[in-house]
């Protein structure tokens, strides 16, 4: 299987940024790690071999990214305005950067997001603000209202409300879509989200389904029986949904 390291100054983040590229062909995948993963989790969670059958017979090619967790969402020193202003610094890296470098790499015209748990919200964010630039969507064990309280996952704004969170939050934004071309080009993407049963955020990937047929956007929930938050379960789920 093709591997590549690469690294390069993002002037968008004032810092060096990694990332790693298994296979040489196919539809391009932007995967993005948990919570505490960096871009060589997805290799380390052995979800790449989980996939090798497809990364070999040039189907798919995967590119894994750093998240910065630890400097927006879950930095706690932060103001919670600066942690999703960091967000989106972050995004437009991801746009402006590894999606260029990406096409430059591989002229396939399928870019699919994707990510598990925190990498699930990262991956659907990202692709529902910009529908246009990908075809498919694969989340899972997510959450997609970081303002929820849950357990014992908090809201990652500590209260604070502006309209960055708003619309960084797709169960605040998507709702309020009218007709425009975001949402049509929404109705054109693949969309699909994997959960557990005993998963804490169930019921919020049940709204987000719910809410997204109302829109009249396809998308397919599959509930797994358990908490289907590890890797054991997303080792099982990559081959089925990406």
């Amino acid at each position: 299987m093709n591997r590549e390291y690469h690294r390069w100054y993002s002037p968008r983040l004032n810092r060096d940024m990694e990332l790693l590229v298994f296979g040489h062909a196919g539809a391009k995948v932007l995967v993005f790690p948990t919570r505490d993963g960096r871009f060589y989790e997805y290799e380390d969670l052995r979800i790449v071999q989980a996939l090798a059958h497809k990364i070999e017979a040039g189907q798919l090619q995967l590119y894994c990214v750093d998240g910065l967790a630890h400097e927006t969402f879950y930095c706690g020193w932060r103001h919670p305005a600066d942690r999703v202003r960091h967000y989106i610094e972050f995004e437009d890296y991801i746009l402006n950067e590894v999606l260029p470098f990406m096409a430059a790499k591989n002229p396939h015209p399928c870019v699919i997001a994707h990510g598990c748990s925190l990498g699930a919200f990262y991956a659907a964010n990202i692709a529902f603000r910009h529908p246009h630039l990908f075809r498919k969507l694969s989340a899972f064990s997510g959450r997609y209202d970081l303002t929820l309280s849950v357990e014992h996952f908090g809201n990652l704004y500590d209260g604070y409300y502006d309209d960055n969170i708003y619309y960084n939050t797709p169960c605040h934004f998507l709702p309020n879509l009218g007709q425009c071309d975001q949402l049509n080009a929404l109705r054109a993407m693949d969309i699909i989200l994997v959960v557990g049963r005993e998963d804490p955020f169930l019921e919020n990937n049940r709204y987000l389904s719910r809410m997204l047929w109302e829109k009249g956007v396809w998308n397919h929930l599959s509930e797994w029986d358990g908490r289907a938050h590890q890797a054991h379960y997303w080792r099982k789920m990559a081959p089925l949904y990406v």
